[in-house]
């Protein structure tokens, strides 16, 4: 038991948890269709995963588009508001969450979104969300960069009431290539379980079709 609870996990919540990065395809691409522009699977990748201003600073730069970052942050947000409430959760998500809770493995949420977004997000989830000791959103001061960069997990693992004695000892849940690289950097383990589409693939330690085919017991934990 004391060397289980040695070890922590770390989770993505968009497109790991949530299942919300369909509504961010719909959402910006409402916006994108006035301008003859389209949100295309690779800028998708490019962006994923980062503070939300900085991804559509790189959406308007990459397309060329005559709307400001924050104007695009303010309307792919309203079309967002609605769509956030009638979210669902990824396959495996919730029977992952609630094992490791029954098994005293404390997690928590490391997310791009910012707290407003977030709130939204999890609205009709508070239930399995409770289930965490924490969440780390973008907009919280200590997160000085964002994915890839490290901080958003280094800080994570410095919340937990029992921190980690090593970041060896986080496991890191993702769907973000911009996560990989970010745990990666933070020298943590990662599974990673990306968008079917994606065809370069970051060197995560282990990569999933979906959340389902999680084995516990591959990185130290108990099995279900």
């Amino acid at each position: 038991k004391q060397w289980y609870q040695r070890r922590v996990a770390i989770t993505a919540g968009d497109g790991l948890i949530l299942n919300t990065e369909v509504l961010y395809d719909v959402a910006i691409q409402k916006i994108l269709d006035r301008f003859d522009k389209t949100y295309t699977y690779d800028l998708k990748m490019k962006v994923m995963g980062m503070k939300y201003h900085k991804s559509m600073e790189l959406i308007q730069k990459e397309l060329d588009i005559p709307i400001s970052p924050d104007d695009l942050v303010t309307e792919s947000m309203n079309n967002l508001k609605e769509l956030f409430m009638k979210c669902g959760t990824m396959p495996g998500a919730e029977k992952l969450i609630r094992h490791l809770e029954k098994h005293n493995i404390p997690m928590c949420i490391a997310t791009g979104s910012s707290s407003a977004d977030y709130q939204l997000k999890t609205h009709s989830h508070k239930d399995l969300i409770s289930l965490m000791e924490f969440a780390v959103r973008s907009d919280d001061p200590e997160v000085k960069f964002g994915k890839p960069n490290p901080d958003i997990f280094l800080l994570a693992m410095s919340r937990f009431k029992s921190p980690p004695v090593s970041s060896k000892n986080c496991l890191v849940l993702e769907d973000a290539p911009n996560g990989i690289k970010a745990a990666l950097a933070a020298e943590m383990m990662c599974v990673m379980v990306p968008d079917p589409r994606l065809q370069a693939i970051p060197p995560a330690h282990l990569v999933l079709k979906s959340l389902e085919e999680f084995s516990p017991t591959s990185f130290g934990l108990p099995p279900f």
